[in-house]
């Protein structure tokens, strides 16, 4: 069966449900990586990637986003000039309710009869103002970054604002 849409999963409805040792067969998570590029590193700039609306953001918008970001500064930059750390993780079990379609589907299918839903992902919960992405860089590394987290937000469900955390003197 196809991918649901994410608009599906934006809202926060309904209680959260964690607890994956009761429920069989929650699907891995499809980040691979939380932090990338020079985790010790000594940079004097920090932005923030905050998002303006509380929602719901699925595993795989996650690492599209951490996709994005990493590409634009790879590829404008090198490995050494950034460190870049995804801050939410997603706890959250999603469930869907799958339909039966097509020709005989009334025979195989209860309608809404249990309609508790299986396991089909994860998301993590953020509220206002919480903050997505933490990117530490360089100086000459700051127009690509800027870049990286514009292009990251675009893959996120809510709008997102970048905030220079320290060293706004830098690179005004």
């Amino acid at each position: 069966m196809a991918r649901k849409p994410g608009r599906m999963y934006r809202q926060i409805r309904g209680q959260a449900f964690t607890r994956r040792e009761y429920m069989g067969g929650v699907p891995a998570s499809r980040i691979n990586s939380f932090d990338l590029g020079t985790v010790n590193g000594d940079f004097p700039i920090v932005m923030l990637l905050k998002i303006k609306e509380p929602c719901q953001i699925r595993h795989t918008a996650l690492e599209a986003a951490r996709i994005a970001a990493n590409r634009t500064l790879t590829k404008e930059t090198s490995i050494a000039s950034f460190h870049l750390r995804i801050r939410p993780y997603p706890h959250i079990v999603l469930r869907e309710h799958k339909m039966a379609t097509g020709a005989g589907a009334d025979r195989v299918s209860g309608g809404m009869r249990a309609a508790f839903g299986k396991n089909v992902g994860t998301a993590a919960r953020v509220q206002s103002d919480d903050v997505i992405m933490k990117l530490r860089v360089t100086q000459q590394a700051f127009p690509a970054a800027k870049q990286a987290l514009w292009k990251a937000s675009m893959k996120l469900p809510s709008p997102c604002y970048v905030e220079i955390e320290k060293g706004a003197e830098l690179v005004s």
